[in-house]
Formats: C-alpha cells, sequence, structure tokens
C-alpha cells in the first residue's frame, strides 16, 4: 500500500530539469536508498516528497494522516535552544512537556548547589509535581526514555546550546530529533557523515527495527547494502527502481547501462544513415519521401532531447620525489590533555608505501595522533622520528583551506588559469571538468556547491601538488558512491605513503593495508588489513563497539536527574571565571581559525616558497603554533562543558 506517490513529477532550474516527468512512490515496511551522482537532484526529490518544494507540473499524493520525518543534509540551526529541547521539538505536547520537566530538574539542581531558598526550592518541586502528573496523564514516560536513549547512543550533551555547536554536532542533534519522532515515513539524506562506526552500527540496528518506511541518501555502502530492500537511482531526471540489496543494484546498473549503450549506438546509426539520404543531389531531393523527411526531423528531436550520462571523475595524482624509506618512527609516544589520556603509549614505524588507517570513536584523539605523527604536535613523553625527503599533502576534513565567498578558480589556483600536473601545465577549465565542474561553474562561489562538490574542488586542489605523503583526514563525506570508488582506485595506484582516518567501513577495506585502531583508555593497537581484518583480530575487550564507551568515552559519570530527590543530586557549578571562559572560548576558537586559514591558503599557494625564507619560517611557525593554540582551546572547552 502506498504511502505517497508522484505522478509525471517535474521539477526544473533553469533549462535543466532534475525531475523529468517521474512516477515514483514509496510503500509501507520500505527501506528505500535514493542513489545519483552529487547534483543529481536526490535532497530535491527528498525535499519533494516532504511537500517543501513545489512541483512544476505533475502531482504529489499522500495519505491524508502521513508523518513524515527528515534530515537534511545541511543544518543551519543556530539558536539558544538546548540539545533537549531540539530533540524533543517535533514531540508535539508530550515534548514542550519532557523539555519543561528536564529544565525545571536543571533549576532545582542549580538551586540546591546555591544559596537556601525554601520558598523558590518549593515552588520548583510543585512545578515539578504538576508537570510529573501532566506526563503521567500523556504516557510521556515511554517516549522521554526514547528521548534519552537515542541522545546517549549518539553521544550528546543534552543542556549544550546549538549555538555554541559546530555544524557536525547540530547535524547529530537534528538525526537524533528524526528518530525520536518514530513517523510514518522516515528520510534521512546522509544520516551517517559525523558518526563515528559504533553511532553507525546503532543506528544501522535501529532502522532495522523501525516500524515505518524509510528513504535515505547515502555513500556509506556497507550502511547502504545492510539496509536497503530496494534501490532507487536518480539519473539525468530519470527514476529507475531495484527491488533488491546493492549488489543487485549494481549488476543490474551494468546490464541496463549496456542495453542504453547498444540503443544510442543503433539509433546514431540509424540518424547518421538519414542524414546521408537528406544531403543527396537535388535529384534525390526531389524525389524524396515527404513522411520520411518527417521521420528524420522528428529523429533530431529525439536526439536534441538525449541527457547523456555525463563523464566519470579523472584523478591524477603526482607522487612526487621519493621519500626515504623510513617514512615516521614512532617510540612510545604519550599524549594528555590535563586527566584526559589520548595516547598511552604507542609504538609504531611507518615505511614508505604503506597504507595505513586509523580508526576510533569521536573525540578518541584521531586528528591529534595526526598531528603528532606529522610533527606538528610534540608528545608528552616519547619521540616521534620523520623521515627525509617528505613532501606531505593535507585533506582538511573541515574543508578549512576553501575560502566561500571566493570563486572555484580561486580557491583552486589564486586566479590563475593553468596548474601544473606531474610537470604539464593544464588550463583550470579542463583540469576541474576532470572532477565534473562544468565551465560555467568555474567562476561560482564556492557558498553555492553542495558538500560532494566541496570535496571534489578540495581533492582537485590537493592534487595539483606534488606529495609522497598523503593525510586524508574524512576524505569521503558527501561524494556519491562512483567518485568514492574511483577515489579509491587512484589511491591504490599512488606510489608514495598514505595516512588516512576514515568511518567508512568499504573504504577502508578497499584502500588500507594496516589499521591503528583507538580501543578505549589511550590504547592504540595496529592491525594487519582493514575493517574487516580487524573485527576477525581485534581482542575481545576491544571498547569501540561498547554502549557505555561510545556514550561516554574519557568522560565522567553524568549525573542524571528522574526526579525531585535526584534533582538534588549534587553538580559542581562553574566559578565565575570559568563560566567566563567558557562563553568566550568560541570566539576566541573561531579568531584562531579564521587566522589559520588565511595563512594555510598563503602558504598553498605555489609562490609562497619562492619568497623570502625568513617570511616562509615564520608564517610555517605561526600556522603550527595556532594548530596547537586551537588544540588547547577546544580541549579546554570540552573540559568546561563536561563540568557544567
Amino acid at each position: 500500500m502506498p504511502l505517497i506517490k508522484l505522478d509525471k513529477a517535474y521539477l526544473a532550474y533553469g533549462h535543466r530539469a532534475l525531475l523529468d516527468h517521474i512516477d515514483f512512490q514509496i510503500d509501507t515496511n520500505e527501506r528505500v536508498c535514493l542513489v545519483g551522482r552529487n547534483g543529481a537532484g536526490k535532497s530535491t526529490l527528498m525535499r519533494v516528497i516532504t511537500g517543501e518544494f513545489v512541483l512544476d507540473d505533475g502531482e504529489r499524493w499522500c495519505q491524508p494522516t502521513l508523518k513524515i520525518g527528515y534530515l537534511a543534509q545541511d543544518v543551519t540551526i543556530n539558536s539558544d535552544q538546548t540539545v533537549y529541547d531540539v530533540v524533543t521539538e517535533g514531540l508535539e505536547e508530550t515534548g514542550h512537556l519532557l523539555a519543561e520537566y528536564h529544565h525545571v530538574v536543571q533549576s532545582i539542581s542549580e538551586a540546591s548547589a546555591g544559596p537556601a531558598s525554601n520558598k523558590q526550592d518549593d515552588k520548583l518541586i510543585h512545578q515539578l509535581d504538576e508537570l510529573q502528573r501532566k506526563i503521567d496523564s500523556c504516557q510521556g514516560w515511554l517516549i522521554g526514555q526514547r528521548v534519552e536513549t537515542v541522545i546517549s547512543r549518539l553521544d550528546l550533551e543534552m543542556d549544550l546550546l546549538m549555538k555554541n555547536l559546530s555544524g557536525g554536532y547540530r547535524r547529530r542533534v537534528m538525526l537524533a530529533q528524526a528518530l525520536v519522532n518514530e513517523p510514518d515515513l522516515l528520510l534521512l539524506d546522509e544520516p551517517t557523515n559525523h558518526l563515528d562506526i559504533a553511532a553507525i552500527n546503532w543506528i544501522e540496528q535501529y532502522l532495522k527495527g523501525f516500524k515505518g518506511s524509510l528513504l535515505f541518501i547515502t555513500h556509506d555502502r556497507t550502511f547502504l547494502q545492510n539496509l536497503a530492500t530496494r534501490i532507487v537511482e536518480l539519473d539525468r531526471g530519470r527514476i529507475f527502481s531495484y527491488p533488491g540489496d546493492y549488489k543487485n543494484y549494481l549488476r543490474k546498473k551494468e546490464q541496463q547501462l549496456a542495453v542504453e549503450e547498444q540503443q544510442s549506438a543503433k539509433f546514431d546509426k540509424k540518424l547518421a544513415e538519414e542524414e546521408v539520404w537528406i544531403r543527396k543531389g537535388i535529384k534525390a531531393r526531389r524525389t524524396r519521401n515527404e513522411g520520411r523527411v518527417r521521420a528524420l526531423q522528428a529523429l533530431r528531436a529525439q536526439r536534441n532531447q538525449r541527457r547523456e550520462r555525463s563523464g566519470a571523475v579523472k584523478m591524477a595524482l603526482d607522487s612526487g620525489a621519493m621519500s626515504g624509506k623510513i617514512v615516521i618512527d614512532a617510540m612510545d609516544v604519550k599524549k594528555s590533555y590535563g586527566d584526559n589520556v589520548v595516547i598511552s603509549s604507542l609504538t609504531t614505524t611507518i615505511m614508505r608505501g604503506d597504507r595505513i588507517g586509523i580508526l576510533g570513536p569521536n573525540g578518541c584523539g584521531k586528528t591529534t595522533l595526526l598531528k603528532l605523527l606529522l610533527g606538528e604536535l610534540k608528545p608528552d613523553s616519547g619521540k616521534v622520528r620523520i623521515g627525509t625527503r617528505l613532501q606531505p599533502a593535507y585533506f582538511d576534513q573541515q574543508r578549512a583551506i576553501l575560502d566561500p565567498e571566493k570563486t572555484v578558480a580561486d580557491n583552486l589556483n589564486q586566479g590563475s588559469e593553468t596548474v601544473t600536473i606531474k610537470g604539464k601545465s593544464r588550463h583550470i577549465i579542463g583540469y576541474l571538468k576532470d572532477f565534473l565542474f562544468p565551465p560555467q561553474q568555474v567562476k561560482a562561489k564556492v557558498k553555492s556547491l553542495s558538500g560532494g562538490e566541496r570535496n571534489r574542488l578540495l581533492l582537485a586542489r590537493l592534487f595539483t601538488r606534488p606529495s609522497n605523503l598523503l593525510v586524508l583526514d574524512e576524505p569521503t563525506n558527501d561524494l556519491d558512491v562512483e567518485t568514492l570508488e574511483l577515489l579509491e582506485e587512484l589511491l591504490s595506484e599512488y606510489d608514495g605513503t598514505l595516512i588516512v582516518v576514515s568511518h567508512d567501513r568499504t573504504f577502508l577495506d578497499n584502500v588500507v593495508t594496516s589499521t591503528l585502531v583507538f580501543e578505549g583508555h589511550g590504547q592504540v593497537n595496529e592491525y594487519v588489513g582493514g575493517f574487516e581484518d580487524w573485527l576477525r583480530q581485534r581482542k575481545p575487550d576491544a571498547l569501540i563497539f561498547s554502549q557505555d564507551e561510545t556514550a561516554k568515552k574519557n568522560k565522567p559519570e553524568s549525573q542524571k536527574l528522574t526526579g525531585a530527590t535526584n534533582a538534588k543530586a549534587n553538580k559542581k557549578k562553574l566559578s565565575y571565571k570559568e563560566q567566563q571562559l567558557l562563553e568566550s572560548l568560541p570566539i576566541t576558537i573561531e579568531k584562531l581559525e579564521t587566522e589559520k586559514a588565511q595563512l594555510d591558503r598563503v602558504a598553498s599557494d605555489s609562490k609562497f616558497y619562492q619568497g623570502d625564507k625568513k617570511t616562509i619560517a615564520d608564517t610555517l611557525s605561526r600556522i603550527n603554533a595556532l594548530g596547537t593554540e586551537l588544540d588547547e582551546c577546544y580541549q579546554n572547552w570540552e573540559a568546561l562543558i563536561d563540568e557544567q
């Protein structure tokens, strides 16, 4: 039975039809994955289904009582609301009661830590009792338990303010809001972005038991394979449906493309023959069959309407000069921030040509490990020896070196019309075309690009630099599956050394030869092979998938207040100085990130290293210092958040 249907749906932007008179429906108890290239219109189709976008033509029908939950790809919410407020926001009256109850509990806790005021305490406890009665009457405690479970599994702090959170953290909050609503139809646009493997596995299991229907977009092929019961592809404005899992889709898709290629070749041959006939001499034109002429005109019109499949991304990596045999040698490396032990003891040697994966929960210290290995951060004890003749290139998951107000061309090469790839000069339009940027997009500002397009631009920029050590920090976010597979193929042919941080299980299995895994309490252990190899070899007590470890890794036990008595439980109150520091840190971090981004752009210019040596040294020194300052600011901010 269909929950929602689109009939001859048409939607275009300018001359380009994203939905070209498509028919589409979602039935009850389906788990449908929507696939297609970046920019094909997948997110647009989702917004048509929610009713946010109105069709230019065709009809949208849904069951009158259909309840839709939606996680958008980009989250812009920035308010004074707490995480708990936002998560419960879609639960209607019950959600408002639970949020109010939570705030009253917090107020009682704060009052108990301050000067005594029996009158105020009595008022709050009376308010709490009234809220308890209302929540009892609507059976809201079960919903409240569901809210707390989702918040815990996604490792969220319920009392943080949305305006103080990073984009990735806000996205997790909105994912929690979509999950707790338990709608009839749940729409998820890239739900695994910014999540660690433990959270991804939990969501997989949650969605397998979800009683409604699901439509999701993902680049995570393992997630797709484990979850989808049907795959729908949006390609050149048309919809193609493939019942079954991802492996079945790959087989059917290959067959479909082969048939399409044969049909196109046959059509083009027929058209060419008719064009030759119409161009014959005067005698032939005088005696030509008017019906055949009309048929030729129809063939021409049909050929003009055909939308060709855009070419594949063409990537090329310049591996630069050969590095020394030993790339990085780490001996008994230890690193802590206060009482938080990030790395307790690590000894490893990375040799030329190694492909190392780094795996662990969010916040465990993967970026810190990268900076230690690259010499950007000093260990508390132990030694890190960097090899000779290294030319590192670094892919930053935060895309900090892209200026959103500048054009694609300016971000690529500071406005220069050419780039040098493997010693050969190329025009930027031709080079960017290899990364699927059409000529008209070269002058567009980066802020107009989708997440996948920004990642492709960052890869294009990265690959203009010769390197023999490639460091990739979450490179797979927002990339379509086809681009991911091409990137994997490119990396497998790379002559240099690779270090990659990723939560994409398939990507790790296809690319790396060994893995450094954070397994709790600062322990970083090394395994041969990728993710699946680690699963087979890991120690029984490895904590990466432990729910307790995932929810509160390296954090004190949270003090949960579930009633008036527990509300008076002892909780530390920040001093005035600490509160001022907490409020000022986001501003400080923003200033440091802005300065670092500006210096990164300067240092990435090929002409930079031709300048004054002192200026070069001072700039690089300042970039390293800013990185250290940012790490300390983030650690302080997280510590204060945990204590408040």
